[in-house]
């Protein structure tokens, strides 16, 4: 086999068998960003490997490549990318309120996970099981950083494994670089908005949020991290509203009548108490932290809402209010 892009090789043997009417040349150049030549090697490969392989003429003389059903055997096997890609899948169509997909792609990763040999699925679960927890835990609306994706699969792969890493990382405040810093990485914080990495810092003595985009330098040890036996990340996720760890606080807002019908359909956080007040109003209480991220979300309420408790709360969005107005002025204008 002459062609050395093994992984490759796999995906088009399992198109060529999975497409009835096969494969062109042009469409494996297309798939792949291939050169025609380049395009042939591969089919010659997968046509070594598999001499079952049909070949088809279309009108006007082009050929077309498929393989029989049952051919790639084992290769078509879902891997851990395959049901932790659904799993992300699922999370997103959850978080964005379209329930029905997201039991559909659940129950797809159920029939993928049912799908592995029995020796194969107990060797893999324990992976799957931590891939599942690691990846995909928050979700949030608002716009998406571009992370790369070799810095994704670094950090998935210590998870994964299990190991300390090294890392040189820029702190998103103060833009100062923190070289061969010695993280535990615990999970992912995917989805909309800025993307964190939960790990364990060596210097902190405590788990810390790390900013992807602030990642310059990745290194994976050979040196085994444990995971504190207290920690759960459920639970510490819990204790603020989005991302940040903050002193947590016994929160009340309440949404006047005309909100209280769409308020009424939001998960604000996963402790929150919901009552409805005589005058038609929607009183939501909750413990968390992460007082300026609660008022970039009330900011969308307008005047919808009140904030009934904490103080330190009103006091944040006050603040906020008049930064917002400030910088809502002409430049000359705040100069003055």
């Amino acid at each position: 086999m002459r062609y050395g892009r093994l992984a490759d090789l796999v995906r088009l043997a399992l198109q060529m068998q999975g497409r009835a009417d096969g494969l062109s040349l042009d469409d494996i150049g297309q798939t792949y960003e291939v050169s025609r030549r380049t395009a042939e090697r591969m089919r010659d490969a997968i046509r070594d490997a598999f001499p079952q392989t049909e070949e088809l003429h279309e009108p006007g003389g082009r050929k077309r490549w498929r393989l029989p059903p049952g051919t790639a055997g084992r290769l078509a096997d879902p891997t851990i990318d395959d049901i932790s890609a659904l799993n992300r899948g699922a999370e997103l169509a959850r978080q964005s309120g379209d329930s029905a997909t997201a039991d559909h792609l659940e129950t797809l990763m159920d029939r993928l996970r049912a799908r592995l040999p029995g020796p194969k699925r107990t060797r893999l679960e324990p992976d799957i099981a931590t891939l599942l927890e690691a990846d995909g835990v928050a979700l949030r609306p608002g716009p998406r950083e571009q992370i790369p994706i070799d810095i994704l699969d670094s950090l998935r792969e210590a998870i994964l494994a299990g190991l300390w890493i090294e890392v040189d990382h820029r702190a998103r405040a103060t833009g100062l670089l923190s070289r061969n810093a010695r993280l535990g990485p615990l999970a992912l914080l995917l989805g909309e908005g800025r993307q964190y990495l939960v790990a364990y810092s060596d210097y902190a003595k405590d788990v810390r949020l790390f900013a992807l985009a602030g990642f310059e330098r990745i290194e994976r040890t050979e040196n085994v991290f444990e995971r504190p036996e207290d920690f759960d990340l459920g639970a510490w996720m819990q204790r603020s509203f989005g991302i940040w760890q903050e002193d947590v606080y016994d929160v009340v807002w309440r949404f006047s009548p005309e909100a209280a019908p769409d308020a009424r359909l939001y998960l604000f956080h996963p402790t929150q108490v919901m009552t409805d007040e005589p005058d038609g109003s929607l009183t939501v209480s909750f413990r968390a932290g992460g007082l300026r991220e609660m008022c970039w979300h009330l900011f969308r309420w307008g005047n919808q809402v009140s904030i009934i408790s904490p103080k330190p709360l009103r006091e944040v969005m006050e603040n906020s209010i008049q930064e917002a107005a400030q910088a809502s002025k002409p430049l000359n204008a705040q100069r003055t």
